[in-house]
């Protein structure tokens, strides 16, 4: 028979405290995308020249875009402001979203689209006309404001985000086409900002500057992307890992890789990537 333990020394026995469960830790949600493609599909006449993409571009950050000429980078690049649409025989399929909102939906405007998703490119275009009148031409076109005061405050603080409000306060009078290719370019920046767009595509916008001006480019790059969301394609994969924090690698008109850019050009996933970045092909 085993002893009973008398209840005197069962009353000196203290309680065992038990724990109390923490509740696990939540991880820190991500914000969700600016922009969404899914299934993209583009068939430019009878050449697919995007094939099923899926990708997010996050907010306030340089998505860049890279590959060898003709993989279907810059295609790509038009469908996130339906530039693809002034295309004669060019198709897109799938789904791309502007926070959430179909883009090629029947509700979407197109004109206040592009003034949402501004678009800068490969070379320097600005309007035959007057400094002032290429940054002061989307804000009227899109009534965003009227003449006087208020027109000049936004073409100044558009022209100082875009650098260059020091190189040409005195001569806003002057032809936009008579600046160096540099300034014409920040200037085309400075048109696209002017409309107080929410994301900005460039398509090559470096291409045909000096390592300068190239420089100032990249500079200005770096400082907007806390206030815009940039997509930037590109085929000098120094830039891309100097501007961008995430990067996506195409080729064929197929999406390979898509990463953050430390790790698609230090530890990519896919061969092909690694070959490319490390310059055995493209």
């Amino acid at each position: 028979m085993s002893a009973s333990i008398p209840s005197a020394m069962t009353e000196l026995v203290p309680p065992v405290p038990v724990a109390e469960s923490e509740p696990p830790a939540q991880a820190p949600r991500e914000r969700q995308p600016k922009m969404t493609a899914r299934a993209v599909h583009v068939d430019d006449g009878d050449v697919p020249a995007i094939k099923a993409v899926d990708l997010d571009i996050h907010t306030d950050e340089v998505t860049a875009l890279i590959g060898p000429s003709g993989c279907g980078k810059s295609t790509f690049l038009r469908c996130f402001n339906r530039m693809n649409d002034i295309i004669s025989g060019c198709r897109v399929e799938g789904d791309i979203t502007l926070d959430g909102e179909p883009i090629y939906g029947g509700s979407m405007d197109v004109v206040q689209l592009r003034a949402r998703v501004g678009k800068v490119f490969q070379k320097p275009n600005p309007i035959p006309k007057t400094i002032y009148e290429n940054v002061a031409y989307g804000p009227k076109i899109h009534g965003l404001a009227p003449k006087g005061s208020e027109l000049d405050e936004i073409v100044r603080v558009s022209l100082e985000r875009a650098g260059l409000w020091d190189e040409v306060k005195d001569r806003l009078e002057e032809a936009g086409t008579a600046l160096s290719g540099g300034q014409q370019q920040r200037l085309c920046i400075a048109r696209a900002i002017a409309v107080d767009p929410e994301v900005i595509l460039m398509d090559e916008p470096c291409s045909a500057l000096d390592p300068i001006a190239t420089a100032r480019i990249e500079d200005l790059i770096t400082e907007l992307k806390g206030e815009y969301t940039i997509v930037i394609v590109t085929h000098n994969m120094q830039q891309a890992t100097r501007v961008s924090s995430r990067t996506a690698f195409f080729y064929l008109g197929e999406l390979i890789e898509y990463d953050e850019t430390n790790t698609i050009f230090g530890n990519p996933k896919e061969k092909q990537t690694e070959d490319y970045v490390s310059g055995r092909f493209g």
